[in-house]
């Protein structure tokens, strides 16, 4: 096998010109769909496609020496153990997006010959790229350029595994007790955002529009905004939930991240209630600031950031069509292979290992479930889909194995011959597998104890094409303000609360799960992915709009305004 060489940059821009310049037939670029006010460059930790080894007389991927779940594990290299260079034995596959917004804008990247700029963590992702660690995608097509940056082990842990996820996450869910605040872990992610924004100072005009992506990049917008062209527009969105003021202040560089998100001329959470307490933050730690609550703007460093709230929504149609494709052979073979007879009334849980999702908690409302209603013994089975994550961190090691210790416990209780209460898998699923579970499953848990949005609920929805099936929903989720009014509504931490709503899924007659279900459809496809990114081009649009306006004025205040934050 030969390494595909590394390609010119000229290379990479001819194989992104297509027919209108731009990779595109006409039909394509006449295609419908959310469009980009302007020149279009994404910033995100995680990339839409990634670059792998495998080896050609493998079946499957191998776990050795492979690439982690989070992208961390060791590249291929040296021998394969009798002579042969990896080269000679391995070929390079790649990962495509599946879900969520990589897939979702993917499509909207390859309209826009725009330029995506991410962590290369695929162990073949710089043997594919140009002097610039570029490389055009979708492979054979060449839409749009993802340029990639090569980050060190070190970078990784203190950046991703370090401040990323073991401060801001903690403490942006409301786990201020879980932050691990480690030395150096601030610098390196300051060093990391430093990266992303030369990379987009490389790729910006005066034209461009700038969109960040998660709490990874918080710094990253002042940085651009001192780097870029002043007619480039910079946005951002923050997909995990917005603390209170009095949590934030425990964030180890609180005053620093702020003043990073405020070099964004907008900014977007899902709900209002992260929105403003966002704005309550600006209030609380930046004094000089003008914050006006009822049209959500900050004035600071002779900058206006609009804050807005945008309910992000999943590809319902995807969703739907791939439900309504399914092999039965699939589902009856995912039944066989879990032990689930056919009949049995199926919840259906889907989670990573994380312990933001309640995953004990909802173990325990199953145990209180099964302790009052002893009919369900033998006629009810959960599949609990659990997703090892950030294994790296010791607390998500303990969370998976207290998850494992309490699933064998509650069957090792209830288990008859043939039948037990909770098949639990760490089963890497295709999305055609998950399809099927979602159509099959009658009831679907969502119970994280705090989600920014959830996606789950509103896939398993889209998914739901028979209609006669229930959602338990987290009212602590940011799907519940659009769905929670049609779903079974729960406290996370009330196990008896939560066990009755489980009752009532299980009990509930035909015609009241096909009204509500029915409901729940029309809002989740009302605002699917694309009309939410549709949204955020909108409130682009007006901001971009209003930078242009409010340049011909001067604030007469902005060079008194403190620019270095408090720490």
């Amino acid at each position: 096998m030969r390494v595909p060489e590394r390609l010119s940059s000229t290379t990479v821009r001819n194989r992104q010109r297509g027919a209108d310049g731009r990779g595109r037939t006409d039909e394509e670029s006449a295609s419908d769909g959310p469009s980009c006010p302007g020149s279009l460059i994404v910033v995100s930790n995680r990339q839409p496609y990634r670059h792998e080894y495998r080896d050609e007389d493998a079946t499957a991927p191998s776990d050795d020496g492979a690439t982690s779940p989070d992208g961390t594990g060791p590249p291929r290299t040296g021998t394969d153990g009798g002579g042969r260079s990896v080269a000679e034995t391995q070929s390079i596959t790649v990962d495509e997006p599946t879900g969520g917004l990589t897939a979702g804008l993917d499509p909207v990247m390859q309209r826009t010959d725009g330029t995506w700029i991410a962590w290369g963590d695929g162990d073949a992702d710089f043997d594919v790229t140009d002097e610039r660690n570029c490389v055009a995608v979708p492979p054979d097509e060449g839409a749009y350029t993802l340029r990639r940056l090569d980050l060190s082990d070190e970078a990784v842990d203190s950046y991703y595994y370090g401040f990323s996820n073991r401060v801001l996450w903690p403490l942006c869910h409301g786990f201020p007790d879980l932050i691990e605040n480690r030395p150096t872990d601030f610098d390196w992610y300051r060093t990391v955002n430093e990266r992303f924004a030369e990379a987009v100072a490389d790729h910006a005009t005066d034209e461009s529009v700038v969109w960040m992506q998660d709490y990874h990049l918080a710094l990253a917008p002042r940085m651009i905004r001192d780097s870029v062209p002043a007619g480039a527009t910079v946005a951002h969105f923050w997909h995990i939930p917005w603390p209170s003021p009095a949590t934030f202040r425990q964030c180890p560089a609180a005053g620093h991240i702020l003043e990073g998100l405020l070099g964004n001329n907008l900014i977007g959470f899902h709900v209002d209630q992260y929105a403003e307490q966002f704005l309550h933050c600006v209030d609380r730690f930046f004094p000089t600031a003008t914050v006006d609550h009822s049209h959500g703007t900050v004035r600071y460093d002779g900058q206006t950031t609009r804050v807005v709230a945008t309910p992000m929504g999943v590809d319902a149609d995807a969703y739907e069509r791939d439900a309504r494709a399914d092999d039965p052979d699939r589902l009856s073979d995912l039944l066989e292979e879990y032990g689930i007879p056919q009949g049995t009334t199926i919840g259906l849980g889907l989670d990573r290992l994380d312990y933001t999702k309640g995953i004990p908690e909802r173990l325990a409302a199953l145990e209180r479930l099964l302790e009052r209603n002893p009919e369900w013994r033998g006629a009810f089975t959960f599949v609990q889909k659990a997703t090892p994550s950030r294994t790296d961190i010791e607390t998500y090691e303990r969370y998976g194995e207290l998850v494992r210790g309490e699933v064998r416990r509650i069957n090792r209780r209830f288990e008859t011959d043939g039948w037990r209460p909770i098949v639990y898998t760490e089963d890497v699923l295709s999305q055609a597998d998950i399809c099927a579970l979602y159509r099959r499953a009658d009831v679907m848990v969502v119970s994280p104890l705090i989600d920014g949005m959830n996606l789950v609920a509103q896939e398993y929805v889209a998914a739901s094409v028979d209609g006669d099936d229930a959602l338990v929903l987290s009212d602590r989720t940011g799907a519940h303000e659009r769905l929670g009014s049609h779903a079974l509504t729960i406290d996370p931490t009330d196990i008896d609360g939560f066990a009755a709503q489980l009752e009532h899924a299980l009990s509930m007659s035909s015609y009241e799960r096909r009204r509500r279900m029915n409901t729940l459809r029309q809002r989740v496809f009302d605002v699917d992915l694309e009309s939410w990114m549709a949204t955020q081009f909108d409130w682009i649009r007006r901001v971009h709009g209003d930078r242009g306006r409010s340049e011909t004025n001067t604030d007469t205040d902005s060079d008194s305004r403190e620019r270095t934050p408090p720490v």
